[in-house]
């Protein structure tokens, strides 16, 4: 019996939220207490819902109690807990807030284990569901996990568990209302449609699991892919890593080969020219000696001293010979200098002519993808692929301003102060981008009048008559011209009419590898204006043409 009560003293004590002591025990108005901290927090929760209830007995308090620490029970926890009562452990048979409650038990609820449909949906603790197991009355009852929605079982209208269900409007019904309001419906049982909807639902569940496994094949595929491209990036690497390295040891022999011979060279040439400088100064040491004996003796008074020495002065040696020194301008390796330098313009020209083919080959690399995966649909996906874009100011027509870090050209009556280049376009207002385009490429143009907005290949005529220069006129260029009320597309002087609806901004999609290039309208939405495909042999250069009257405009817009 003191075993008996010293476990009612642990649950009277005992917060039925944590299951520990109380700690500042609070009491609500229908008498059940708790931590202050813990029902704060389980009205906190509830605040949303401007109802507030009790854990235990679900008696609802509107507005929210104020609480206050019940100073009898946190006296009696106190004198408890000095005669060695300690925290009653964490019991996981009663209900907390997040579980199913017995709908059976009184006082402190027990976590129910099951729910049962035919009990006017009733979810009871393993107490209380044993009679399920051992009454025979029980054997029928539909037994499930226990859920806190068992209630949207029950008819709202004649409190029955809806055991029907109506294919007419698509919803359950109990029997009643099955002779009520749903009376001459396609009704049938719940475990009837259950059956028709399970085998649709296996049905789905198969294709749904066909589709992972075909997924799954293409995410193994791509992994593939990704490894084979990182492979093949890798060694695509260290061989231009190798090569650019074999030809930097080639340039740098060839280096130390000229500083070599020249220095050599300057060694032959110096000590040649030194040999011939010693001797003609030892000819002129002797000369001055002589000229000095010779001085001396043109002195002497004495006319017999003078004829007796005379004859005792040596003769001159013969001179040495310098009639190979030629006085000009000094010249000596400046050849050499320009001999390399010319080599180097050479390789820089080389450097430069190939370098597209290099970038070209690079760019090309593209995994090949179905064509709903490789061709983007959406506008962040297009963005996907945005290029910065400027003008190059050696190819603007002379009446072309080109403003904002060279991305925008406006038609002006003047002309402009550009600097003659061959580049330069003559006969229309036209200017492309400094930037070659290849592989993927997205770019927009927003325009003011009309404009003409193309691709183009870099060896168009910048002269001439209109076929061989102007876009959209000859095959080596690509235009759609944005009038205010009109899109036209040309190609090879063939016009395309296009209809679509009008924009100030152009969208332009490139897949230089895949010969794709699209034209869209822009504005809330894309819209495809006109689509091209083709195959294009060298890397293409964005262009506009402006025409119409003067103050016109075409930008290539920021997109990032």
């Amino acid at each position: 019996m003191a075993q008996k009560g010293v476990q009612l003293d642990r649950e009277i004590i005992s917060c039925s939220i944590c299951l520990d002591l109380l700690k500042d025990p609070v009491t609500t108005p229908c008498g059940h207490s708790y931590c202050m901290n813990c029902i704060k927090s389980f009205w906190d929760v509830e605040d949303v819902k401007k109802l507030h209830s009790c854990p235990q007995c679900r008696q609802t308090f509107t507005p929210r109690p104020v609480l206050l620490k019940n100073t009898m029970l946190a006296d009696l926890v106190e004198e408890l807990k000095k005669t060695g009562l300690q925290a009653a452990p964490a019991d996981h048979c009663y209900a907390g807030p997040e579980d199913v409650s017995c709908d059976v038990c009184t006082g402190r609820k027990r976590k129910a284990i099951k729910s049962c449909l035919q009990c006017v949906s009733i979810s009871f603790c393993e107490k209380h569901l044993q009679p399920h197991y051992e009454s025979p009355a029980f054997e029928k009852h539909k037994l499930v996990d226990p859920s806190k929605k068992l209630q949207e079982n029950i008819c709202s209208r004649h409190d029955e568990v809806m055991k029907m269900f109506c294919r007419t409007d698509q919803q359950c019904i109990c029997y009643l209302c099955s002779v009520d309001e749903h009376k001459g419906h396609d009704t049938v049982t719940a475990a009837a449609e259950r059956t028709e909807r399970q085998r649709e639902l296996e049905v789905s569940r198969l294709n749904i699991q066909q589709r992972i496994q075909d997924r799954e094949k293409d995410v193994k595929l791509l992994q593939q892919e990704v490894e084979a491209v990182n492979r093949s990036a890798d060694e695509a690497v260290k061989d231009s890593e190798k090569i650019f390295t074999e030809l930097i040891r080639l340039m740098e022999k060839r280096s130390s080969d000229v500083k070599q011979q020249v220095r050599s060279q300057q060694k032959s040439e110096v000590s040649r020219v030194k040999e011939l400088q010693e001797k003609l100064e030892q000819e002129i040491s002797e000369l001055k000696r002589k000229d000095a004996e010779l001085k001396l003796l043109s002195h002497t008074e004495d006319h017999n001293q003078f004829l007796h020495n005379y004859p005792s002065l040596s003769p001159l040696r013969e001179p040495t010979d310098s009639s190979g020194i030629d006085i000009r301008p000094l010249s000596y390796f400046e050849d050499v200098t320009a001999a390399v330098s010319e080599v180097r313009d050479k390789l820089q020209d080389v450097l430069r002519e190939k370098w597209t083919n290099i970038s070209l080959a690079v760019t090309e690399v593209d995994v090949l993808l179905s064509p709903s995966q490789a061709e983007p649909k959406t506008r962040a996906e297009f963005l996907r692929y945005s290029s910065e874009i400027t003008l190059d100011p050696n190819t603007a027509h002379t009446l072309l301003l080109l403003s904002e870090g060279n991305r925008k050209a406006t038609l002006l009556s003047e002309q402009q102060s550009y600097s003659s280049h061959p580049d330069r376009f003559t006969l229309y207002f036209q200017v492309l981008s400094r930037e070659s385009l290849t592989g993927r490429c997205y770019w927009e143009v927003e325009r003011r009048g009309e404009v003409y907005v193309a691709v183009v290949y870099k060896n168009i005529s910048r002269t001439g008559s209109s076929k061989e220069c102007g876009f959209g006129y000859n095959d080596k260029s690509w235009a759609l011209r944005c009038d205010k009320n009109s899109f036209t597309f040309r190609y090879n002087k063939i016009k395309t009419p296009v209809s679509g609806p009008q924009s100030s901004r152009v969208g332009v999609y490139l897949d230089h590898r895949a010969g794709i290039l699209s034209f869209y309208s822009v504005s809330e939405t894309m819209t495809l204006l006109h689509r091209v495909q083709t195959t294009f042999t060298q890397p293409l250069y964005a262009g506009l043409r402006i025409n119409g009257v003067y103050g016109n405009t075409a930008e290539f817009c920021k997109l990032k």
